[in-house]
């Protein structure tokens, strides 16, 4: 399944399955018209909320029960066919175009690699980036700057110059766990999906002075992550997709998955003594060809009016503009115009 989080056309937050054809199921009403029609259950609503809540994270925290239950709602739906109504008389089929796609999940926890594609840290040495970010490195991303398919990420010019990209494959985990081994990892994984880590390079250098980076990364907008989730079962082997990076269809990271230093096993067994909640997010490092680190990085730092899309095979592609810090909020950023200010006096 690819699961997806939208808002329909009242503003409320649903959980779906993309279906190809520019269309999505509504799973939480799926399920209910399941529950009701094919096993006759009284009670249908509380108990398709229980099994396939409309919230994401909530799904996951029913791990393989709420999968399957998702599964059973997806298949009676597209047996009854596009047209048919929920149980209130709700849809059940939503266009692309009627509904607002958003982040697929927001987890309790997002864990972030750093160095683990070995020509991503090549790279970066060869660029005399400051001290070498060895393979390979934990740290937290900030939630609160999780963005969707389409949005935008905003340009903070008062804080950077030097806005980057970073591809990466993101884990999602179907339930909580800790001190877990490599061979145990497998279980915990429900799905994958795309992660943009945008970063901004000369706030970054600054952080590494003192050994640690994190604020670069975590400024509102900087984690673009979509478009939706793949469930687990349709990527019998995550070491082995194509991954591409794109600025205004221009190609600029162009790798593959085999090349992650330390594989999705190990990386989950080692952050496990930290704790996994159902719905956290795994991030794996990104490959080569940021900005940073080509031969003309300011010609390649993204810009307001870029467009970025990520792609990584049986995913999808995540897109995202860029956009300036007045087209997002109609004004100058403060420190703007107070530096303005002082320079005029």
């Amino acid at each position: 399944m690819r699961l997806v989080t939208f808002e329909n056309v009242a503003g409320t937050s649903r959980i779906g399955a993309s279906i190809g054809g520019g269309q999505i199921v509504d799973l939480n009403s799926a399920c209910a018209l399941h529950l009701r029609d094919h096993q006759h259950e009284a009670s249908f609503d509380r108990l398709a909320n229980a099994l396939v809540p409309p919230n994401m994270r909530a799904l996951f925290e029913g791990s393989d029960t709420s999968l399957s239950a998702a599964r059973n709602a997806l298949d009676f739906a597209l047996q009854r066919g596009a047209g048919t109504a929920g149980c209130h008389g709700e849809p059940l089929f939503y266009d692309f175009s009627a509904i607002r796609l958003k982040a697929p999940i927001i987890p309790k926890k997002f864990f972030h690699t750093a160095g683990n594609f070995r020509e991503h840290h090549e790279e970066a040495t060869k660029a005399g980036f400051s001290h070498p970010v060895m393979p390979w490195i934990v740290f937290f991303q900030n939630v609160d700057a999780i963005i969707g398919h389409e949005e935008p990420v905003i340009f903070p010019e008062h804080l950077t110059q030097e806005l980057d990209y970073e591809l990466e494959l993101a884990v999602v985990l179907k339930k909580s766990g800790k001190h877990f081994t490599a061979e145990e990892s497998p279980s915990f994984i429900g799905g994958y999906v795309i992660f943009n880590d945008i970063t901004a390079r000369d706030i970054q250098r600054r952080e590494m002075q003192s050994g640690v980076f994190s604020f670069c990364k975590a400024i509102d907008t900087f984690c673009p992550l979509g478009p939706w989730i793949v469930t687990a079962d349709e990527i019998p082997d995550p070491h082995n997709l194509a991954m591409q990076l794109r600025v205004n269809g221009e190609p600029r990271q162009n790798s593959h998955s085999s090349k992650m230093s330390v594989k999705i096993p190990e990386i989950l067994s080692h952050y496990s003594p930290m704790g996994y909640s159902a719905g956290d997010v795994v991030s794996t490092g990104t490959v080569s060809g940021v900005a940073a680190f080509s031969g003309d990085p300011k010609a390649w730092y993204l810009k307001p009016g870029d467009v970025m899309e990520c792609e990584i095979e049986k995913i999808g592609i995540l897109r995202n503009p860029v956009i300036s810090w007045e087209q997002a909020y109609g004004k100058k950023p403060l420190a703007t115009q107070e530096s303005t200010v002082r320079s005029a006096s």
